[in-house]
């Protein structure tokens, strides 16, 4: 019998969280609510950063893990997984500057940067649950080298 590794859901569970605490964040920042907004942003920042320390603990544990499925839906999953990888790679960088300009009260720059952060960073977190769920539980069990 086959079962996902343990960090590979911590993985989903933390990307998850994060995109729910970033929903609930710009859901606040419509309403005017600021510290709310302020609490969830916060909370999704350290998830996120919790999710990068597990995620980089386990891709050294693991290695690479092959995606099991085929025909139609292996092109569909890697252009999920490409964009995934790619705006991960923006996310930090973004999250970080917006988060600086907030903390500063630099507020006129932080919702500049913020309209690009967002849409970016919540991408990231939904479709690292949508690769998760492919890889491990849809197509898998993946292959592990």
């Amino acid at each position: 019998m086959y079962s996902v590794p343990l960090l590979a859901t911590v993985n989903a569970v933390l990307n998850g969280i994060a995109a729910v605490f970033l929903a609930a964040g710009f859901y606040f920042i419509r309403r005017r609510r600021i510290a709310a907004h302020r609490a969830c942003m916060i909370t999704a920042f350290g998830v996120s950063a919790v999710f990068l320390v597990c995620y980089i603990a386990y891709h050294l544990q693991v290695g690479d893990v092959r995606f099991q499925g085929h025909g139609a839906v292996r092109p569909l999953y890697f252009s999920i997984l490409i964009s995934h990888i790619i705006l991960a790679g923006l996310t930090l960088p973004l999250a970080i500057f917006t988060m600086a300009r907030a903390l500063r009260k630099r507020f006129d720059a932080h919702r500049r940067i913020a309209r690009w952060t967002w849409p970016v960073w919540i991408y990231v977190s939904v479709t690292g649950v949508i690769v998760y769920l492919m890889v491990y539980h849809i197509y898998g069990p993946p292959l592990i080298r």
